[in-house]
């Protein structure tokens, strides 16, 4: 018993033709991929990087330490 397809061999060889032949990166191809690889990293760049001053911040003044 064999399955139905997932999409056409024609439609799906439509696609491969489009991305193939995209001069960029394989992971900047899609429409959506760069906020995956460029804007949620560097968000979290930023949150890691207001995390660390604010510790630093605290250690330097002495705030916040348990007695």
């Amino acid at each position: 018993m064999t399955e139905a397809p997932f999409m056409s061999r024609d439609r799906l060889r439509k696609y491969q033709e489009h991305f193939q032949g995209i001069q960029k990166h394989t992971y900047m191809k899609g429409r959506f991929d760069k906020i995956t690889s460029v804007a949620i990293p560097l968000a979290f760049a930023a949150s890691c990087l207001a995390l660390i001053g604010n510790g630093v911040y605290n250690m330097a003044h002495g705030i916040g330490k348990k007695e």
